[in-house]
């Protein structure tokens, strides 16, 4: 999915708390600690899935990187010829 979907797939369930909230608030009362916590805390959930989208709308997309094609054709074998043999020195030398 793409970061739009999923932040869109979040805004609905956030509703879907939301009118949950609502819904628990008219049979509970809206006086209590513990409601007005839940309230406050979906709210907070709320402005921050809304600064997040913010955050995404202005991030540039990320570009792939170009491929490059690698031949399958073997290699030129003088490209091998007089050259030292990575960490074992030159053929004609000993290691210490």
């Amino acid at each position: 999915m793409s970061v739009h979907d999923e932040l869109t797939s979040v805004q609905r369930c956030l509703d879907d708390l939301s009118r949950s909230v609502g819904r628990l608030e008219q049979q509970l009362g809206s006086g209590g600690l513990e409601i007005r916590r839940v309230r406050t805390d979906a709210d907070h959930l709320r402005e921050s899935v809304a600064l997040l989208r913010q955050a995404a709308a202005t991030a540039a997309p990320q570009k792939r990187p170009d491929l490059v094609t690698i031949s399958d054709a073997p290699y030129d074998l003088s490209l091998w010829t007089d050259t030292d043999d990575e960490g074992l020195g030159a053929r004609d030398r000993r290691a210490p």
